[in-house]
């Protein structure tokens, strides 16, 4: 006798997607949202970005080659759900320690397989991100939407997933010594930066610019991270408070971040970039990088005129901002992730950009 599905995914606008229970069975109220990796579900499933959402993956089968320890972005998962074509709950891979789907109970987090990913995701592409409630599958529509609309996602997660503590790494004879402010930090930063010669004190999202500037850094690192940038007001005055003291590097969030510290405008994108397939323009070279993305929000170009940014990198698929610098700030950021993890690992060069960058306001 074939399964019954077990759970379902039901969408505010009321389509409903029928699936296998994996992982944590708990409801969830979450914002559905696609991701085009071909391998990485691990790091995917432990980058802090991912709080409160429920990934669809479009690869067909996830879990086939388990869980490593040494693979985790961050020591405590907060993605929502992973929704899948396939789940594979006993991988063969000679590094797999544990299933995925056992990582995910440990940490409550829910998993949907047999769901028609393929349907799912042309449904966020063509009408954008909408909450979703994970439920029973005898959950019936009109109380799921009820539950959805009565719930709110919530708007706190960069304070949930930043680091609660001033935390160090690295030798003290270190060449460079950066402060990273944590809006949800993964650990492929912290291997980028350390493999480059800098001792990194990563501080919590609200830490002042006073306090940072108290560590003497050489330079100062904004995260990726979780939600609107429009949330992290403390982060941004920060921020705004330390361009043109010391060098400035922002990836993903920071990115974000900086540009709303300097005066430009953010806003949601239909659907976000999310995979590590991304083509992106360097625009002083002509190069095209393929790059590794997760955001929801962009700059708004046309809100960069009349701030002292420039932009250097564009998305060839969309045309949105990928990259800004002010040299005379000392100042750059880009909207993927050049640490690359899981790959591809096109744009690592940043972090050596942000090196030199260090070394020209030691020299000066």
């Amino acid at each position: 006798m074939a399964q019954m599905p077990d759970r379902k995914i039901v969408l505010e606008d009321g389509q409903e997607y029928y699936g296998y229970s994996f992982g944590d069975v708990s409801d969830r109220v979450l914002e559905a949202v696609f991701n085009t990796s071909m391998t990485g579900y691990q790091e995917i499933l432990s980058d802090p970005s991912y709080t409160d959402q429920a990934v669809v993956m479009t690869y067909p089968l996830i879990g086939n080659y388990g869980m490593a320890q040494d693979d985790y972005e961050t020591d405590r998962p907060s993605v929502g759900a992973m929704i899948v074509r396939e789940y594979c709950g006993e991988p063969s891979n000679f590094r797999s320690e544990e299933s995925l789907g056992d990582v995910m109970k440990r940490w409550g987090i829910c998993g949907i397989g047999g769901v028609d990913t393929r349907k799912l995701t042309r449904s966020i592409r063509d009408f954008g991100t909408r909450k979703a409630l994970l439920t029973s599958a005898d959950t019936p529509i009109e109380e799921a939407l009820g539950i959805l609309g009565s719930t709110d996602l919530p708007r706190d997660a960069v304070s949930r997933v930043s680091c609660k503590d001033t935390v160090a790494s690295g030798s003290e004879d270190s060449r460079f010594h950066v402060a990273a402010i944590d809006c949800g930090m993964k650990k492929g930063i912290l291997r980028c930066l350390a493999s480059r010669g800098c001792r990194v004190t990563r501080v919590p999202w609200d830490t002042s610019a006073e306090s940072i500037m108290a560590l003497s850094p050489d330079g100062v690192f904004i995260s990726n991270g979780p939600g609107d940038p429009a949330d992290a007001q403390e982060t941004i005055a920060a921020v705004r408070q330390l361009i043109g003291k010391v060098p400035v590097f922002g990836i993903c969030l920071g990115h974000q971040i900086i540009a709303l510290a300097m005066g430009a405008r953010t806003y949601k994108l239909k659907y976000g970039h999310r995979g590590g397939n991304h083509p992106v323009r360097e625009l002083s070279t002509g190069r095209i990088c393929v790059t590794s993305q997760n955001h929801s929000y962009a700059v708004d170009a046309d809100s960069l005129d009349g701030t002292p940014l420039r932009v250097t990198h564009l998305n060839i698929l969309d045309g949105t901002v990928e990259g800004l610098e002010c040299p005379e700030k000392m100042l750059m950021s880009v909207q993927y992730h050049p640490e690359s993890s899981p790959g591809p690992r096109d744009s690592e060069d940043l972090f050596d950009s942000f090196i030199r960058m260090m070394e020209d306001s030691a020299h000066a």
